[in-house]
């Protein structure tokens, strides 16, 4: 399957791979069909999210 995929599958494959929780299967069907710069924009968004994420606990634990 050479079909190219959404910016969508390949964010929900960044998340995946985030949690550490990927098939070998799900992984091999990605590299066939997502894109290189939809993979590295779905990662420096899923980092920033990530970040902005640990500051505001970080913020909320601190503030208390």
């Amino acid at each position: 399957m050479s079909k190219k995929s959404s910016f969508t599958q390949s964010m929900i494959a960044v998340l995946w791979a985030f949690l550490g929780v990927r098939k070998k299967s799900g992984l091999q069907e990605d590299v066939a069909s997502l894109s290189f710069v939809h993979i590295i924009i779905a990662g420096v968004l899923g980092a920033l999210i990530f970040m902005g994420i640990l500051l505001l606990i970080v913020k909320a634990v601190v503030s208390h």
